[in-house]
């Protein structure tokens, strides 16, 4: 079992930033994708960055190339998502999630953070 806790998120005009944060417990992480997800009202949830634990590549949708950052932090067992330049768009809950290596989809999900950003 993993568990996670996530952290920041809240509310943000255009154009500002938040950082997101994901504490994970109850196994090491190197065989495991962490990502973050975002679901907004009305649509499907989709993945929005995601970091191979063990050799810290990553993967970003389309869309928040050049403006998110996700990062690891080995020794606080902890997943991090830095939104810059923030869009209306990027609103939605945002999810922490854990994916074993060789599986499609995670296993394991935080809570949900809502991210609200105003025009």
């Amino acid at each position: 079992q993993v568990q996670l806790v996530e952290s920041g998120g809240g509310l943000v005009q255009t154009g500002g930033s938040l950082r997101l944060s994901c504490t994970a417990s109850g196994r090491a992480l190197n065989s495991y994708f962490m990502g973050w997800f975002r679901r907004a009202p009305g649509k499907e949830r989709e993945l929005v960055a995601e970091i191979r634990w063990s050799t810290g590549s990553t993967y970003y949708r389309n869309s928040v190339k050049g403006r998110f950052t996700i990062s690891r932090d080995n020794a606080k067992n902890t997943v991090n998502l830095q939104m810059n330049s923030l869009l209306p768009e990027d609103t939605a809950v945002y999810y922490c999630a854990a994916r074993i290596f060789n599986m499609a989809t995670p296993g394991y999900w935080g809570q949900g953070t809502q991210v609200t950003v105003s025009s």
